[in-house]
């Protein structure tokens, strides 16, 4: 009884809360030393100058690693809004803000009939799993912006539409909340609101959409589930070479590209699954939007170019909207995301060295991480199917494909 009762004390829930941010904001203050690279210098050098040039009212046009939608300006700007700090300070701070207001929105959302505090453990818990990375980039204001976007889909689904859109002009991935909403409120809000913003902004601003020609050349980050075959192959002789490219370390060299080619068919494909499951679902619950969220987010995780250590940060954002509901089917995949968060600190950026060198342990690392990503995502896509597309009724006996004959009068009826 009293686990049950702490579990549900907002007491515990802050103590917890306050003393994993704490230590998160020493790390990236640098009042503590966390282990491997600085992982807040996009923060203090990039992040900074990229705030330049966007208070001249223009983007970074001929920087090729901004490669994010216009929104992003908004997340990048926002230290202005405290500006007796440090532009890194300012931000970092901003960041706990957001973090505490996810936290807010998860408790409320996880009270009531049917409804769990488990979803803010989720998050409380989660997030510091990731390490000071998780407070050194934009990503978690992006998954405030989900988050906020799934909680509203029940009672204010115009809202949702309005917050999958802008979340979709911050960093383009949030547009996958809209995956499981039903009725056309959402969609049309969203197609609205979003093409509202991205005519505002390419208006006010020029080269809001420069960030799509910025990917051309990319090649396959050493992160991502596709760079393993390299990092076995330059043990086998490959003559291909890592460099530090469009702001990422990536594979470059012979197969690179075809490997990139089967990943974006995969992303294609998880598309199409995605669409199928959509117009096969016909049993939608109150959990159901998170649910599918959540695996559509993880399914163009696996199969992208690209895995940063800060990606987890949306799984574990839409994790714990799930978990708020007692009748998400998403218990398992949300405890593999988890148990893969630590193995993704550990690979960045405390043992970054040993994943950039492909030694055996950097291999495994990334073996188990990835291989714990994609058990997730192929768990969620069976539970997510299961629970909301209804199987089809059983062929009558006799021939399949044909209807019983009807009893004549002289056939006597079987008991039941």
């Amino acid at each position: 009884m009293e686990t049950r009762d702490a579990g549900r004390s907002p007491a515990w829930l802050l103590t917890a809360w306050g003393a994993t941010r704490l230590v998160l904001l020493l790390f990236v203050l640098k009042v503590l030393v966390f282990p491997g690279p600085d992982v807040t210098s996009d923060v203090s050098v990039i992040y900074r100058d990229w705030a330049d040039v966007l208070r001249t009212g223009t983007f970074p046009l001929d920087d090729v690693t901004w490669q994010y939608p216009p929104a992003a300006a908004l997340a990048v700007l926002s230290p202005g809004l405290l500006p007796f700090l440090e532009y890194a300070t300012a931000f970092f701070v901003l960041v706990c803000v957001t973090d505490a207001a996810v936290l807010g929105l998860l408790w409320r959302a996880g009270r009531g009939a049917g409804r769990s505090p488990r979803g803010a453990w989720v998050w409380v818990g989660g997030v510091p799993l990731l390490g000071p990375t998780v407070y050194a980039r934009y990503d978690l204001m992006v998954t405030a912006v989900a988050v906020a976007a799934l909680l509203a889909a029940g009672r204010h689904p115009r809202v949702a539409g309005a917050l999958a859109a802008a979340g979709a002009l911050l960093k383009v991935w949030p547009v996958l909340v809209l995956a499981g909403m039903r009725g056309r409120r959402p969609w049309v809000a969203a197609a609205v609101g979003g093409a509202g913003l991205a005519a505002l902004f390419a208006v006010a601003m020029p080269g809001a959409f420069a960030f799509l020609t910025f990917q051309r050349e990319r090649g396959t980050e050493v992160e991502s589930l596709g760079s393993l075959v390299f990092h076995v192959a330059r043990h086998l002789g490959w003559e291909g070479r890592m460099l530090l490219n469009y702001g990422s370390v990536e594979f470059l060299g012979p197969y690179v590209g075809a490997v990139s080619t089967v990943a974006l068919a995969l992303s294609a494909v998880a598309f199409g699954w995605l669409l199928l499951w959509r117009l096969r679902a016909s049993r939608f619950a109150a959990h159901t939007a998170a649910d599918a969220a959540f695996v559509a987010v993880l399914v163009f995780t696996v199969t992208s170019r690209v895995l940063s250590p800060q990606y987890l940060v949306w799984l574990i954002g839409l994790a714990a909207v799930c978990r708020c509901f007692r009748a998400s089917r998403m218990r398992v995949p949300v405890v593999l995301v988890l148990a893969a968060s630590p193995l993704t600190v550990l690979e960045f950026p405390v043992l970054f060295g040993d994943v950039v060198a492909s030694t055996p342990l950097g291999i495994a690392l990334l073996f188990v991480r990835n291989g714990l990503l994609v058990a997730a995502a192929v768990v969620g896509a069976r539970a997510l199917w299961r629970d909301t597309v209804r199987r089809r009724a059983p062929e009558p006996s006799g021939k399949p494909g044909q209807l019983s004959p009807a009893p004549s009068a002289d056939t006597p009826a079987t008991a039941a």
